[in-house]
């Protein structure tokens, strides 16, 4: 399947004023500033298929945000090469935008003051959308999301989560080949999460609709992506599948035992010392065990320890999805 994001060698610079303590410092502040440079992205490079959903993940301040603004037109880089569907976002913007939806989960694009009902029908007047696909894509979209109880409240009234829903909507009512979604589950409850989730894997299965996906969440990441691209400190340090990081940088597995008196045990195993196949002979040769179950390692932790610097990953070339 075709690439529908090329993304090579992206970097994007701030330079910031550096202030120091005390009246002395302020006074130089305002007359001879001093400035440090942050490499808020720094040499990115990933492509990704037509009807992909991609997981774009790091800490606070990795750069995320920075890439989905670049990738959807908003933001310059200072250097490297963005093409999507045959277009240069950032040049060729007004072209671009009709093929992508962009929803910022801490900046809603909906009227704070009008029913929601008229914020989705401004979309459709700046999108053009034919009132037939309009009228189609609402009608689905309001009932998968469960929207009927609060389209026609103004969005000032509106949870978090009835208003994240509203967002998403607004953004796929013109059917987008391309959708970027930054931070759409935060601080949502899990009802509503789920439904978003439910949601993003339908539209995918059913459109094709090319997703690429930032969350803090590693629920999102499980329950809808397939592919991950870890960022941090603006540099790409991990591209490949879940699975793959589970099972390459997991090095233990819980196993729940049922033993024939209906005690339940549960073992923890080094799997990086003892492989698995010898863990399970070993516990076939009891025989008191009644049933085993074993427990895959959950991706929260492995992310967490490469967040904290406990677990380095190989070098991002290796990983690189081709």
């Amino acid at each position: 399947m075709e690439n529908i994001i090329e993304v090579g060698d992206i970097k994007k610079y701030y330079r910031i004023a550096k202030r120091g303590k005390g009246m002395t410092a302020s006074l130089k502040y305002l007359f001879n500033r001093s400035y440090e440079i942050k490499k808020a992205v720094d040499t990115v490079s990933f492509s990704i298929k037509r009807g992909e959903i991609v997981g774009f993940i790091g800490p606070n301040g990795a750069g995320k945000s920075t890439t989905i603004k670049i990738l959807s037109g908003i933001l310059y880089p200072d250097a490297g090469d963005v093409t999507i569907r045959g277009y240069i976002p950032y040049k060729q913007r007004k072209q671009y935008v009709k093929h992508i939806g962009v929803v910022f989960g801490q900046k809603t694009q909906l009227n704070w003051d009008l029913p929601l009902i008229e914020s989705f029908e401004l979309m459709k007047f700046i999108y053009r959308i034919p009132q037939e696909k309009y009228e189609k894509n609402l009608s689905l979209f309001s009932k998968l999301l469960e929207m009927e109880d609060f389209i026609n409240q103004p969005v000032r009234q509106l949870s978090l989560g009835q208003r994240m829903r509203g967002d998403i909507v607004a953004a796929l009512l013109h059917s987008p080949e391309i959708v970027f979604l930054d931070e759409p589950t935060i601080g949502l409850d899990v009802v509503a999460k789920e439904k978003i989730r439910e949601f993003i894997r339908y539209i995918n299965e059913k459109e094709q609709t090319t997703i690429l996906f930032t969350t803090h969440d590693m629920q999102d990441i499980e329950k809808v992506c397939d592919r991950l691209i870890i960022i941090d400190k603006g540099k790409k340090i991990y591209d490949g599948s879940i699975d793959q990081i589970k099972n390459k940088y997991a090095n233990s597995k819980t196993v729940e035992i049922l033993l024939e008196n209906d005690e339940k045990e549960t073992r923890t195993f080094d799997i990086s010392e003892t492989p698995m196949n010898t863990v399970m002979e070993n516990l076939f040769a009891q025989k008191n065990i009644k049933d085993i179950s074993i427990c895959e390692p959950e991706i929260d932790g492995i992310i967490r320890d490469i967040y904290e610097g406990r677990l380095v990953l190989d070098d991002p070339t290796a990983k690189e999805t081709v």
